[in-house]
């Protein structure tokens, strides 16, 4: 995915993010000197919902970022006038990345724990498979024997090889 992001510090006050599954690489200029920074995704510590401040363009506006220790690599990934906008997002953003959710200060909202019921599993059913008319039945009739081979072990002994 491509995001055009605002950085007050390049030129053209934009910057492009081109983010992928296993990195994200930032595209900028400053002063006339173009930079490329690929970062992985292991170096950002998750998605967070942020507002803006009224000072900036996106006045009022919440936005989800993909934050990075360095603020300023910081991706913001989607824009929303409200919070409940974002929030399926939010969740779906983070599990795509794989990076936990964040929340305001920055610190990782620990997983909610689903409990699990474990039993026993359903025997298998052979008749109404789709592969039935793909196998062989003959297979489950016959009885399999174990190969057993004698390996020969050389102790103390000196390797010959021959010459050419």
């Amino acid at each position: 995915m491509r995001v055009a992001a605002v950085d007050p510090t390049a030129d053209g006050n934009t910057r492009i993010a081109e983010i992928d599954r296993e990195r994200v690489l930032v595209l900028r200029s400053v002063r006339g000197v173009r930079m490329r920074l690929n970062l992985p995704l292991t170096h950002f510590l998750g998605v967070s919902v942020r507002a803006f401040p009224g000072n900036t363009a996106a006045e009022g506006c919440m936005a989800l970022v993909l934050e990075h220790r360095d603020a300023a690599l910081s991706v913001p990934l989607q824009y929303a006038a409200e919070t409940e906008d974002l929030d399926a997002d939010w969740h779906l953003w983070a599990r795509t990345l794989g990076r936990p959710l964040l929340t305001g200060a920055l610190q990782a909202i620990p997983a909610i724990p689903v409990p699990i019921a474990i039993g026993t599993s359903a025997p298998r059913r052979r008749r109404r498979t789709a592969l039935k008319k793909r196998r062989p039945t003959i297979h489950l009739r016959r009885m399999w024997g174990r190969v057993r081979i004698a390996h020969t072990v050389h102790r103390n002994e000196r390797e010959i090889i021959a010459p050419e």
